[in-house]
């Protein structure tokens, strides 16, 4: 699933492209891709423009007009932009797109006056599209917990969070309750980087490990995010940029090998909060 990074390097790259363009034409292909909402996709949003490419968590926000559309990629969940033969995409993991568009994955179109076109791809049909008001909107923001990479995720609140919670700190990074946008991904490495083991209850951290998980915490997603996240190793943006964070893992997705950081142990993995977790022994305490 895209995490904080990924949805914020689409997010970035979708305002340098589709802002205050006149959307002439929506096509909803698959109703259900389309969730709980009392406002028509086509009527609503043809003939008006985005104004603005929001973020919380994992959720995508584009304004337009008054309202906002929310959109989620979930498990699988594509969003690619396509302009004179220049290819934007950012989601899920992707193989080389030898297939014309729309194919059999795509959910929504939205066509803009000045040529491109944005779809909405989705194989496991997990991710949804939904128009909001601004009030819903902030409704849904207002449930999600500190964004990481803002002013409000302070030390403070940090630590507050930490010291209520027995929970693993594994889950409680999961929880998007709490820490919005963290994901399997990132929580391994933050972890990691932090030097604590991703099932020490949150309470039992000793100050001085609070404040290195903190600073673990900025310093992995904010890495990220310079290198563009995890999932876009196959495409190039418009600008011919490509960007990969999978160079930098240091214990994700690399049980059996040996620990990147201390040189001596090998890197375990164990099912924590209902996930495939990555962890060295050594390292981490």
């Amino acid at each position: 699933m895209p995490e904080l990074p990924e949805v914020e390097t689409i997010r970035q790259d979708l305002r340098q492209k589709i802002l205050n363009t006149k959307i002439v034409q929506v096509k909803v292909l698959r109703e259900k891709a389309v969730r709980s909402s009392t406002f028509s996709l086509p009527k609503n949003l043809t003939g008006k423009m985005f104004s603005e490419v929001e973020r919380v968590g994992k959720l995508l926000m584009l304004k337009v007009g008054e309202r906002y559309l929310l959109i989620h990629l979930k498990m699988t969940g594509q969003l690619i932009y396509i302009k004179h033969n220049k290819i934007i995409a950012g989601g899920h993991s992707f193989p080389a797109l030898n297939t014309q568009l729309p194919d059999k994955h795509t959910q929504i179109i939205i066509t803009f006056k000045d040529g491109g076109i944005l779809y909405f791809n989705d194989m496991r049909r997990f991710g949804y599209a939904r128009l909001v008001t601004a009030a819903e909107k902030e409704k849904i923001a207002a449930t999600y917990g500190i964004e990481p990479l803002t002013s409000s995720f302070t030390y403070q609140k940090f630590s507050e969070v930490l010291n209520q919670k027995k929970t693993i700190l594994k889950a409680l990074l999961l929880n998007q309750a709490y820490f919005a946008g963290i994901g399997n991904i990132y929580a391994d490495e933050i972890c990691h980087e932090a030097r604590v083991l991703p099932n020490r209850r949150a309470n039992t951290l000793t100050e001085a490990e609070t404040k290195k998980f903190y600073n673990a915490t900025k310093k992995i997603l904010t890495k990220a995010v310079r290198y563009r996240g995890t999932t876009f190793n196959n495409y190039l943006d418009g600008e011919g940029k490509k960007g990969n964070f999978v160079s930098f893992l240091k214990v994700y997705n690399r049980d059996g090998l040996k620990c990147k950081t201390c040189k001596k142990s090998l890197i375990h993995k164990k099912t924590l909060a209902g996930r495939g977790t990555h962890y060295c022994p050594v390292c981490q305490r």
